[in-house]
């Protein structure tokens, strides 16, 4: 039975360029799982888009000096753009400042109030006297109380990963150079996690069957030690969405990013729904009990993420829908976070500021995409951090891509399209060989082997799987040799090269989730009508704040995760290679590029 399936990626803030640690992370993950869906014939629904608010956007506007919108839209469609160009498959990649966005963030926050999970509360929050206003907490910075890291911001340390609280914080100091700190006194709302503790760790023990170890570890354990405290969803801020309440004094703040970027994965699906001119389409994922909702993340969010993010869907209840769409209904919630870890770069930690990183866009200007979503995925942090090391993406590439896969499939289509008049050879399929026989039922089971893999999100051991299976045909094709057979018997070289043939277009699929470009042109090599995949779209919205691009993505039918049906006769297209080569030079010439 199909089965609806939400893949929710993480929401990148707009105030850096997209690098390939992001794009492991949590981009290109989401999209392998949810091509393979596609072809599964599941109901997918990609989204995802720019964090256009809080306080990272707004130092970078400062850093430049332009308006906040103008520098969120410009890392926007610049985000947009290293999609495209990876085949990040995103049925809606929007953004957080939008009228729909700030409508549904709204309704969370009012149905979170209804329900009593709310409240006020005075606290201390850093002051410059000098500028005449609060600090957001990443515009202070210090030393970690805990762990001593001497740039820890006020709310959150990077290094040990605690939330602070920004009256103990060491050494603070306003990174505007805004002179002398103080603390004063600010109003604020409070989510009331506590109350909701109980569910919270009920829904992460049911969840804890098919989450990974780390993911459910690391949860339970901030629970058990730590419990769940409040947290304040307000801030002092002119950049972001206004507090939905009539009252003096709040018109100056805004709902903290935290708190309602996440929200965009309610939110983006439900305006894929108006974009589509399906205003309740968005139900299908988010008030039916049978959907599977997947949040592909870093493990720098885990704990938002299996936390407090379904406290707030909990806590909401049916209010939420109440106060947004007329009716009561309970919304889904998440059915996996498959987190990844970090990856590194040549055994450091990746650096925008001391260009010390492999750049999304930048990377596309010299290497196929599917080249580096290759190195990407044999190379993803699922369960540890991984490196990027330049050497290895050059063996992995020539030794592995072009090597094992695309010189397998290129000489096989070759050798038949010159032998055979570019068709497949007509063979007798009732006098297939045994060895044919038995290659064949060994990539047939393979989908169910690489399959398993994909559906428990283990993108390496499926790919890796998929990769034993090429060099299981091209020892096949060592055994029975066609080159030389053909030369003495041409039916029995046939047999030999229809059954390569016939693996090849059956891995073809198996690789497509991760391969998407050149198992597509593999695909038009048969000659086939129906491309394997959809195709991305930019479309403008319009809206009361203005208008945004979003990225969008064309869906067919057809796509099926079975074996090829390959006949005998059929006509191919001219061939030609899928991969390239690359030069021991490369690797000195990247790592030369770094750090400058």
């Amino acid at each position: 039975m199909n089965e609806n399936i939400l893949i929710a990626i993480a929401w990148p803030y707009s105030n850096a360029e997209i690098h390939v640690g992001n794009i492991t992370g949590s981009h290109l993950p989401g999209d392998i799982v949810a091509r393979y869906h596609r072809l599964q014939g599941n109901k997918v629904l990609v989204v995802s888009g720019t964090d256009s608010h809080g306080t990272p956007v707004v130092i970078a506007a400062d850093k430049q000096g332009k308006p906040v919108e103008e520098v969120y839209k410009q890392y926007h469609e610049s985000f947009i753009e290293v999609f495209k160009g990876y085949g990040i498959t995103y049925d809606m990649f929007t953004t957080t400042h939008s009228e729909n966005h700030f409508k549904v963030s709204q309704a969370m926050f009012l149905a979170l109030q209804k329900n009593g999970f709310l409240f006020k509360e005075f606290s201390k929050q850093w002051y410059s006297p000098s500028a005449n206003k609060f600090l957001p907490d990443r515009y202070v910075e210090g030393t970690c109380y805990i762990c001593g890291f001497e740039g820890a911001r006020s709310d959150q340390c990077d290094n040990c990963g605690n939330v602070l609280e920004p009256e103990k914080l060491k050494n603070p100091r306003a990174k505007t150079g805004d002179g002398a700190l103080e603390l004063r006194d600010t109003e604020h709302f409070y989510l009331d996690l506590s109350k909701l503790e109980p569910d919270v760790k009920n829904f992460l023990k049911e969840r804890a069957p098919h989450m990974r170890d780390t993911v459910i570890g690391e949860s339970l354990r901030k629970i058990e030690s730590e419990g769940l405290k409040a947290r304040s969803i307000t801030r002092d801020l002119d950049w972001g969405i206004p507090i939905p309440i009539d009252e003096a004094g709040w018109e100056t703040k805004k709902l903290y990013v935290w708190f309602e970027a996440v929200i965009g994965y309610l939110s983006a699906p439900i305006e894929w729904a108006q974009v589509s001119g399906q205003k309740d389409a968005w139900r299908d994922w988010w008030t039916n009990p049978n959907a599977k909702q997947f949040h592909f993340i870093g493990k720098d969010n885990i704990f938002f993420h299996t936390s407090q993010w379904p406290a707030e869907l909990m806590g909401a209840g049916e209010q939420f829908t109440e106060i947004f769409a007329g009716d009561k209904v309970k919304l889904t919630l998440p059915y996996d976070v498959p987190a990844n870890q970090f990856m590194n770069l040549e055994g450091k930690k990746i650096s925008g500021s001391g260009n010390w990183g492999v750049w999304g866009l930048d990377a596309l200007t010299r290497f196929d995409p599917d080249a580096l979503r290759y190195y990407l995925t044999v190379n993803m942090p699922e369960a540890k951090d991984s490196d990027w090391d330049w050497a290895e993406f050059v063996a992995r590439n020539n030794n592995e891509l072009v090597a094992t896969w695309g010189n397998l499939a290129n000489r096989v289509l070759a050798f038949c399209y010159k032998n055979w008049d570019g068709h497949v050879p007509d063979v007798d399929l009732s006098t297939l060989r045994p060895a044919d026989l038995e290659l064949l039922a060994t990539i047939e089971n393979g989908f169910n082997t690489v399959g398993a893999e994909l559906e428990a999100v283990r993108l390496r051991s499926a790919l890796s799987e998929t990769m034993k299976l090429a060099t299981v045909v091209n020892q096949y094709l060592d055994v029975n040799a066609p080159w030389s057979a053909i030369k003495v018997d041409k039916g029995e070289a046939g047999k030999t090269v229809y059954t390569a043939l016939k693996a090849i277009d059956s891995l073809k699929v198996m690789f497509a989730p991760f391969l998407p470009f050149t198992c597509e042109k593999l695909h038009g090599f048969f000659n086939y009508e129906t491309p394997l995949f959809g195709e991305q779209f930019t479309e403008t919205v319009k809206d009361s704040l203005g208008e945004h691009t979003v990225l969008r993505y064309k869906s067919i039918e057809g796509l099926q995760w079975k074996p090829s049906d390959l006949q005998p006769g059929k006509k191919l297209n001219q061939p030609g290679p899928l991969f390239k080569k690359l030069e021991e030079s490369v690797i000195e010439e990247e790592r030369a590029r770094l750090g400058k």
